[in-house]
């Protein structure tokens, strides 16, 4: 097998096993059911769904930043979102620290936006594979806000 491949392997790994253990150990639970909830929340199925389609592609992103640049600023910026990725489920769902957790996701949502702007010219493949996050993040951006103003 040779090198890429590993280091995609070591990627999916990492982001996928990490997210679903993070996700498995930080369940919403009573508290979060208890929760008043915006009219546009999802029901609670397609978190997991979403999630693991998302973690592949920010695997992917991450492999190919990797692939070209291991060390660099863009790196870097990719770790850091991650970093607060997997915070935001045990800051949130854990200890029910709805407003730092909100500070998290907004943090980690301008770390995605940096990542594509970085990434748009040099690998446009891996600045698209972060839209759909982009995207999700922004959304959950605003759930989270939502629930800290209704609660």
């Amino acid at each position: 097998m040779n090198r890429s491949i590993q280091h995609l392997i070591v990627f999916l790994v990492l982001v996928v096993g990490g997210g679903w253990i993070i996700g498995a150990t930080n369940l919403p639970g009573p508290w979060y059911a208890a929760l008043q909830k915006p009219p546009f929340t999802p029901p609670n199925w397609l978190f997991p769904v979403a999630w693991t389609v998302l973690y592949v592609l920010i695997a992917l992103a991450g492999w190919r930043t990797y692939e070209r640049v291991s060390d660099g600023a863009v790196m870097q910026v990719w770790w850091a979102q991650l970093a607060l990725n997997f915070a935001w489920s045990p800051i949130f769902f854990t200890k029910h620290w709805m407003w730092p957790a909100l500070a998290v996701i907004l943090a980690m949502l301008a770390l995605i936006i940096v990542f594509i702007v970085l990434q748009w010219r040099k690998d446009r493949t891996a600045a698209l594979l972060f839209v759909p996050y982009a995207c999700w993040v922004a959304y959950a951006s605003v759930l989270n806000a939502s629930l800290n103003v209704l609660n």
